[in-house]
């Protein structure tokens, strides 16, 4: 007996649902991680080796609640300082 199956366009990819539930890259795992151990959950502007984080990293971690701005920067107003979020915690600890 065959049975018709009808696959809605986006609707086998799980990211194309809305409230989807996203993973972060390991780039983003590793500079959130960096908040763990800062005071506030301040998470840096500049990787390990001096370079600055990727504005689409900061960026896509905002749009996931995972980090959130914490205050402007007077000095680079192009800068965003941000902090660890509730939800930032929450994916790095696996929960």
């Amino acid at each position: 007996m065959l049975t018709e199956v009808t696959i809605e366009k986006g609707r086998d990819n799980p990211r194309s649902r809305k409230g989807a539930k996203k993973a972060p890259t390991p780039s983003q795992m590793k500079w959130l991680a960096r908040g763990l151990t800062q005071a506030g959950g301040k998470l840096p502007l500049f990787d390990e080796d001096g370079q600055r984080i990727s504005g689409r990293t900061i960026q896509s971690c905002i749009e996931n609640a995972w980090a959130e701005p914490w205050f402007a920067n007077p000095m680079m107003p192009g800068w965003q300082i941000c902090k660890l979020t509730a939800a930032g915690h929450t994916v790095l600890s696996g929960a």
